[in-house]
């Protein structure tokens, strides 16, 4: 553990997200700064993650969100962030297409299961539901999810279940979870830049669909 270098990073990308900001928007964004340290203090968090994490969090408060960071939900789920503005709750997860040794034969599978995992958990703990994922990623991401509950086929959500019991069965995921699952929006990270820039998730789906037919993704 390396603190001085990591808290040189997270200074130096807070510093770049404050640039031209309002004393508020600086506070709030030194805030997560801050907790980041924390997190990293306690072996929480590692660098790559962290940047991801500051980035998307200085854009939901640009948008007025008041923003806490690895925010637990219940005793086993924590999200990446969690945001508040007025009565509405926002979560966003990161993902950047790690996946472990683990699943080093079955790499695409596991990660459409987190994935779908992912919208179908976190999203019934909040008004709305974000993944974002740098640049050079593409988020495999099930088309069942940009469907309304009543377009959903149970051959659809049984699909999905089985997928994702087949690598996450500590709590398994409900039937009602896959079918009430809601994702309202995609961020696209600029690393180097230092900005995240949302698109809806129909429009991300079809920016990326020939590149998913070109790798035989059938989602």
């Amino acid at each position: 553990m390396d603190i001085e270098k990591f808290t040189d990073d997270v200074y130096t990308v807070a510093e770049k997200l404050s640039a031209g900001q309002s004393p508020e928007i600086k506070s709030k964004i030194n805030f997560v700064r801050e907790r980041l340290i924390e997190l990293y203090q306690k072996n929480l968090v590692k660098i790559n993650h962290s940047v991801l994490e500051i980035i998307c969090a200085s854009n939901l408060i640009s948008q007025g969100y008041a923003v806490d960071i690895e925010k637990h939900l219940s005793d086993i789920l924590v999200c990446d962030l969690f945001a508040i503005k007025g009565d509405g709750t926002f979560i966003m997860e990161i993902e950047t297409g790690f996946t472990p040794p683990d699943h080093a034969l079955d790499t695409i599978d596991y990660y459409i299961a987190r994935i779908s995992s992912k919208i179908a958990r976190y999203s019934q703990h909040c008004s709305k539901f974000a993944l974002a994922t740098p640049v050079v990623g593409i988020l495999p991401i099930p088309r069942l999810f940009l469907k309304p509950p009543s377009k959903r086929s149970k051959d659809e959500i049984q699909n999905i279940k089985e997928l994702v019991d087949r690598f996450y069965k500590n709590p398994p995921i409900e039937i009602s979870d896959i079918l009430n699952a809601r994702l309202h929006s995609v961020y696209l990270i600029n690393i180097d830049k230092c900005f995240a820039k949302q698109i809806d998730p129909y429009t991300y789906i079809e920016l990326t669909a020939k590149l998913q037919e070109a790798s035989e993704l059938d989602l």
